[in-house]
C-alpha cells in the first residue's frame, strides 16, 4: 500500500510540472490500478487517469523504456504527439499507443471551455518506479 502511495505521488509530480506546459493548468494523475502480471514474470500493468481542467496540458515526457502504453479518452478531447508525429485530436472512445522509449511531446485537453480525461494503461517492468520522466529533467 505504501509503495502504490509513493508511486502515485511520485507520477504526479513529476507528470504535472507546468515547465514545459507554459501557463495552461496541470493535469491531475491518479493511479488507479497497479498489478503484477502473473502470466508474464516481471512485467506489471500499472493504470493511471489522467483529468485535465480546460486548457490544461502536461509537459513533454518519456516514460520508462520498458513501458508499453496505451491510452484511451474518457471525457472531452485530448491533443497529443508522440515522437514527432503531427499533433493529432483524440476524442471520446479514441485511443493512441505509445511504444517503449517514446517522446510525448504534447499531451494536452483541446478545449479550453470544457475539461478532458483519458486512462493510460502501462504494461512494464514489475521494478518501475518512476513512470514519467519529463523532457527537462
Amino acid at each position: 500500500m505504501l509503495t502504490r502511495l509513493f508511486l502515485a505521488v511520485a507520477f504526479a509530480v513529476f507528470s504535472i510540472t507546468p515547465a514545459s506546459a507554459g501557463d495552461r493548468a496541470p493535469g491531475k494523475v491518479t493511479v488507479v490500478f497497479d498489478h503484477p502480471l502473473p502470466n508474464v514474470p516481471g512485467k506489471s500493468m500499472k493504470v493511471v487517469l489522467v483529468e485535465y481542467e480546460p486548457g490544461g496540458a502536461s509537459p513533454s515526457h518519456t516514460h520508462p523504456k520498458s513501458a508499453f502504453i496505451y491510452a484511451t479518452v474518457l471525457e472531452g478531447a485530448v491533443r497529443s504527439s508522440v515522437n514527432g508525429s503531427p499533433e493529432k485530436v483524440y476524442k471520446v472512445g479514441e485511443h493512441f499507443v505509445e511504444e517503449p522509449g517514446s517522446f510525448h511531446g504534447v499531451s494536452a485537453n483541446a478545449s479550453d471551455t470544457e475539461p478532458a480525461r483519458l486512462k493510460a494503461v502501462f504494461i512494464l517492468d514489475s521494478n518501475e518506479k518512476e513512470l514519467v520522466t519529463p523532457a527537462n529533467k
